[in-house]
């Protein structure tokens, strides 16, 4: 038990963010957000990372979104997800042979550690990838700016004349 507590200190150690940012954290730890940023901006990366009119993830504040909506969560349910972005950060890259986390990784790793536990034959991780990424989806299409991407011109009600796309 000892040493598990002391190999879990040591792997959320070294994760950086800036104090005014991290006051704005509502549920999550450092080290969690940094794994939702990273995972969201994969799973919801851009299909042409050069064109300018494409929302970036960062952009629509996809990770704040997610803590706060973890902050709302009942704490079972928060505490898995806390589960399952550890596994993401400690346990996944090493199923594909790399002893690094998974916020160290590169982008093509990254997608691979993602589409590892997409199709895990573990149903557990199978439906935690499915939450994470159905949260990601609910932050990221949430702002207007990502709407003209699927040709939405949104709600009706209340729309400006001028439309959301602004």
């Amino acid at each position: 038990m000892a040493a598990g507590s002391i190999v879990a200190f040591l792997r959320t150690r070294g994760y950086a963010m800036a104090p005014a940012r991290r006051a704005r954290l509502v549920s999550l730890s450092v080290w969690q957000i940094i794994v939702v940023e990273h995972a969201a901006r994969r799973i919801a990366a851009a299909d042409d990372p050069s064109d300018p009119t494409i929302v970036q993830v960062d952009d629509a504040d996809v990770a704040g979104f997610i803590d706060a909506y973890a902050a709302r969560l009942p704490p079972e349910m928060r505490k898995d997800f806390v589960r399952f972005l550890a596994y993401l950060e400690h346990v996944a890259p090493l199923g594909l042979g790399w002893a690094t986390r998974f916020s160290r990784l590169g982008p093509a790793d990254q997608d691979r550690v993602l589409a590892s536990l997409e199709a895990s034959t573990t149903p557990l991780l199978r439906a935690g990838f499915a939450g994470l990424k159905a949260l990601v989806f609910m932050g990221y299409y949430r702002d207007p700016r990502t709407w003209k991407l699927l040709g939405y011109a949104g709600p009706r009600v209340n729309r400006p004349a001028d439309g959301w796309w602004r």
